[in-house]
């Protein structure tokens, strides 16, 4: 059905009536205003009453239209009018845009990257972020925007750190945060200028553990803990056996509890790797003793029923009862949980294991990281130079020398 247009008493301005829609008690009116363009007629829409237009309204922009027309000057057109109007706008977000990450805190971004940390990232190491970011970070950059923290505030960050007495593996955890902080800004157009962490020397620190539990020390250890809480007990014997850190540990779930073939499977460990780690006979007889629950359930539970995030103060507490850190001020001689896992490896080691079965075993990323423990094994590579000198004698003795640059 032909659309009735009923012209106003504005010349050039028309309407047309909503079949159904009110505007007040009569219909809605839809304006439209006629002129030439370039000698052609042009009709536009301008809009509807029931949104403010009314005929005077639509006149006016008529008129404008035909001024910018006879001037040269202005948008000649309703829908170029439209078309700058859209363009200002997104200039305008854009200015917007540009001016909040200009203005981007540590703070604002702080408070965007922790959740996206504590969902992707292993729950120790988003915890250990956190405790960085409000030990250190927030009490001097916190309102600072992202553009204005620069080299010297970071350095200023390591003398405090320094003074109070932290290791410098501590401060090269704190910049960590920072430059992860930072990574994120930028991935989500918060910030666009350097990483400051990058223009920054770290402080260098050998923080390898170098203390490992002889057998002695190790039975005593399972011995008290299993006196103060199994828990604890349970999931030392897991990182003396089998090698497993905490996270791990904290992590494992039934379903990955092999009783039959006496394995492990670790999945998202911190090399992103899935592996098997294998029980021994007292492990084997600990989760064997446990209550199985489903497949999917975790095999240690904090005391309210949920994911352990570390280590009870149960385990410190027997530690210094047992005066394993009694003297001891270099953090990598203490005794910690991890000292468990290290003692592992080290164990294997002065048994003639050879590395590469060693990092497999402990999930090492590469050969280098196993490489720490070759000093444990002196027989083997004296054995080797004793084979050496052996070939030589025999050599030797048969008369055939073969001397360096011979073919």
């Amino acid at each position: 059905m032909a659309r009735h247009y009923i012209k106003t008493a504005f010349v050039g301005v028309r309407y047309r009536e909503h079949e159904t829609r009110k505007h007040g008690v009569r219909p809605d009116r839809y304006f439209f205003v006629r002129y030439k363009l370039n000698g052609k007629d042009k009709e536009e829409g301008v809009g509807w009453g029931s949104e403010g237009m009314t005929a005077q309204k639509a006149a006016e922009k008529l008129a404008k239209l035909k001024e910018a027309q006879r001037t040269g000057e202005g948008a000649i057109t309703l829908a170029e009018k439209r078309q700058q109007a859209t363009a200002v706008r997104q200039a305008e977000a854009e200015a917007r845009a540009v001016e909040e990450r200009e203005n981007t805190t540590l703070a604002q971004a702080w408070e965007k990257y922790l959740p996206v940390a504590q969902a992707n990232k292993a729950a120790h190491t988003a915890y250990a972020e956190e405790a960085a970011y409000r030990l250190w970070l927030s009490p001097t950059l916190a309102g600072k925007p992202l553009r204005d923290i620069k080299p010297i505030h970071l350095e200023r960050i390591k003398k405090t750190m320094a003074e109070a007495g932290r290791s410098a593996q501590t401060i090269r955890h704190v910049l960590a945060a920072l430059r992860q902080v930072f990574n994120f800004a930028k991935r989500h157009g918060l910030y666009a200028g350097d990483n400051p962490v990058s223009l920054v020397k770290k402080p260098s620190a050998d923080a390898r553990r170098l203390r490992f539990l002889t057998h002695d020390e190790a039975d005593r250890l399972l011995a008290a803990l299993a006196e103060r809480e199994s828990n604890v007990h349970d999931m030392a014997l897991l990182a003396l056996h089998c090698g497993l850190r905490a996270g791990e540990i904290f992590s494992l779930t039934w379903g990955d509890v092999d009783m039959e073939r006496g394995v492990l499977i670790l999945r998202d460990t911190k090399s992103g790797k899935t592996r098997a780690a294998y029980m021994t006979e007292a492990v084997t007889a600990m989760l064997g003793a446990m209550e199985r629950r489903g497949h999917n359930d975790l095999v240690f539970l904090s005391a309210n029923g949920g994911r352990i995030v570390q280590i009870t103060e149960t385990f410190n507490r027997v530690v210094a009862a047992l005066g394993f850190n009694n003297g001891v001020t270099d953090p990598r001689q203490k005794v910690v949980f991890h000292t468990l896992r290290h003692t592992f490896a080290s164990w294997l080691v002065e048994q003639s294991v050879d590395l590469y079965s060693v990092k497999e075993l402990m999930g090492h990323g590469t050969l280098a990281m196993t490489e720490r423990y070759s000093h444990l094994s002196p027989d083997k590579l004296r054995r080797a130079v004793k084979t050496l000198e052996a070939g030589m004698d025999a050599a030797k003795a048969r008369g055939k020398v073969v001397k360096i640059g011979e073919k």
